[in-house]
């Protein structure tokens, strides 16, 4: 019985991987085609907020409006979107979007050290170790002239490494205090309507709103990562209360193999030999930070303590 439901986690992991990683060559799409990042965040937000709009009428579901629910839903908008989405969509047109779905896979490096900030996972040195190769693979990818097609992209590298960190960090709140008795698909909702009320001024003040044009290459691309980040982000909600931060946290495992094969596939990228040392370091570093299995975990918390 446990068996049949890790290969289901493990499923869902997949899914969730495939989806996102779609997303990064549809958001390079999106942005080199002219569309900004306030009016993306606004339009995101709305389309989200429409689709399940329509599933939670289906549902019969009633949202409860207590502040508690109101805490759930700025926590998600800030830091399940606004945040690491202008940092994506800054960057990405200066980075490879293959890049930028490696950048992603550090939200279960970072997740670990705020999991033990918080109490939430005990000192493994092992998991530290691979949250060490993952900053060594941000180096490789940063310092060698042969790395990056342009070094004014550098400081874009940094700014890209603000969204894993905001997921890692609202993961691991997820886990440690729910979603105020809320299912994944309520908080969503409560999350992109109040997401969109909070970005529509300022990208209305900015100048970066802008009407969808269904017949524009990259609003199309648009519309497609955004019904995708609504179905993956559930999906995400809903495997850190089921299995952990650290657990969901792999979904950027996922991500950034197939983000890469997406890139190369979409958007004919090809990466430098230092590029695919990073991502095998990388790669690396998150199997060493991901959790073992209960027993081994036990033990290593018995070796730890004595």
């Amino acid at each position: 019985m446990n068996k049949d439901r890790d290969l289901a986690l493990y499923g869902v992991l997949f899914v969730l991987g495939a989806g996102w990683g779609l997303t990064f060559p549809l958001a390079k799409i999106a942005v080199t085609g002219g569309l900004l990042p306030f009016g993306m965040i606004f339009w995101q937000f709305t389309i989200g907020a429409v689709i399940l709009a329509i599933v939670l009428r289906g549902q019969l579901l009633r949202l409860r409006f207590g502040l508690p629910q109101w805490g759930i839903w700025l926590m998600i908008a800030l830091l399940g979107t606004i945040i690491p989405n202008w940092a994506s969509y800054a960057a990405i047109p200066h980075l490879p979007a293959g890049v930028m779905s490696m950048v992603i896979s550090l939200v279960p490096l970072l997740a670990f050290p705020i999991a033990l900030m918080l109490g939430a996972e005990p000192f493994v040195a092992r998991r530290l170790l691979g949250l060490a190769l993952g900053f060594v693979a941000m180096a490789m990818i940063a310092l060698p002239e042969a790395a990056l097609p342009d070094r004014a992209a550098i400081p874009f590298l940094l700014i890209a490494v603000i969204a894993p960190f905001c997921y890692a960090w609202e993961g691991n709140l997820v886990a440690r205090w729910g979603t105020a008795g809320m299912r994944p698909i309520e908080v969503l909702f409560g999350a992109s309507v109040l997401g969109a009320v909070l970005i529509w001024p300022v990208a209305l003040r900015s100048g970066q709103m802008f009407t969808l044009d269904l017949t524009r290459v990259p609003v199309q691309a648009m519309i497609l990562s955004s019904a995708i980040h609504i179905a993956a982000y559930t999906g995400y909600v809903w495997l850190v209360g089921r299995a952990g931060p650290v657990f969901a946290g792999q979904t950027g495992y996922l991500v950034t193999g197939l983000g890469v094969v997406w890139s190369m596939l979409l958007l004919g990228e090809r990466y430098p030999l230092w590029i695919w040392g990073a991502l095998v370091v990388l790669m690396i570093g998150v199997t060493l930070v991901q959790p073992r299995t209960r027993v081994e975990s036990t033990a290593e918390a018995g070796d730890t303590g004595s």
